[in-house]
């Protein structure tokens, strides 16, 4: 005899949610433990204290960082508004860039803005397109090798405002350049360890359709590439729409969350977290 299971399936969305909610909640718990155990006093005096420290801070990143891409994720096909503000979009790259100098020098790269104005106001979502900079930024960084370059341009036209970050790294083949917008697919193929998720491309490009825009990546094996993101040039109307936002627990510095893939333990030690 035949049951009938009318009993409604959650969405793979749905699961995404409550497995990011609860990876965050033991990570806080996690984050809690590790500043009892180990406070900043303790490992500024105990080497041997800081560096296991430094290893399980850098695992807290990392977890946290794929417990967000979940969130993320189970949202990619949702219509979502960014919380569209007017701000000065050369002011915000500038202290990205500022932000990332020491990241940068501790892996031997050279880091460089370059934009013709001074300032320039159009509509960002802040949160957001910060999370999607240095999320650029973390892929440049581990694609680059030391003594290589990364640059971000920003560029102002009559209609667009054009945010161009480009490195001096390996580059993408391009039979494995058609894939990188694919989510979940080409990580082993492209990514050094430690291996993501391959979601992190596909949410950059969401994160610029939310604000109207769009996100174009070239590559050129042994060149490098150059990831280019446009926005509209254009002021907020309405200064704050409705957004999604996720919901970070625990402490955390954005920088490390967005870069820890690309970054060596010394990153996580007393001295750069201070």
């Amino acid at each position: 005899m035949a049951i009938e299971d009318n009993e409604k399936k959650p969405e793979l969305g749905e699961v995404l949610q409550q497995v990011s909610g609860q990876l965050r909640s033991s990570l806080n718990n996690i984050y809690r433990s590790l500043e009892r155990i180990a406070p900043p006093e303790l490992r500024d005096q105990e080497n041997g204290l800081d560096v296991d420290a430094a290893i399980l801070c850098q695992s807290y990143y990392r977890i946290l960082r794929l417990a967000n891409n979940l969130s993320d994720a189970a949202i990619l096909d949702k219509p979502i508004q960014a919380r569209l503000r007017n701000d000065d979009i050369v002011g915000f790259c500038r202290d990205v860039i500022r932000r990332v100098q020491m990241p940068a020098e501790l892996l031997g790269l050279e880091l460089d803005f370059r934009c013709a104005k001074s300032s320039h106001i159009i509509a960002i979502d802040r949160d957001r397109l910060e999370r999607l900079l240095l999320n650029l930024l973390s892929n440049a960084f581990k694609f680059t090798p030391k003594g290589g370059r990364v640059t971000l341009e920003v560029r102002i036209e009559a209609q667009r405002v054009e945010l161009r970050l480009s490195d001096t790294g390996c580059g993408i083949a391009p039979e494995l350049l058609e894939t990188v917008f694919d989510r979940y697919l080409h990580t082993e193929r492209i990514d050094p360890p430690p291996h993501g998720l391959g979601l992190g491309l596909p949410i950059c490009r969401r994160i610029a359709q939310e604000h109207g825009g769009s996100l174009l990546l070239t590559s050129r094996p042994g060149e490098g590439t150059t990831v280019t993101v446009s926005l509209p040039n254009q002021k907020a109307a309405v200064q704050e729409l409705n957004s999604f936002v996720v919901d970070y627990s625990g402490g955390f510095n954005p920088v490390l969350l967005e870069l820890c893939d690309a970054l060596p333990k010394q990153a996580f030690t007393q001295k750069f977290l201070d």
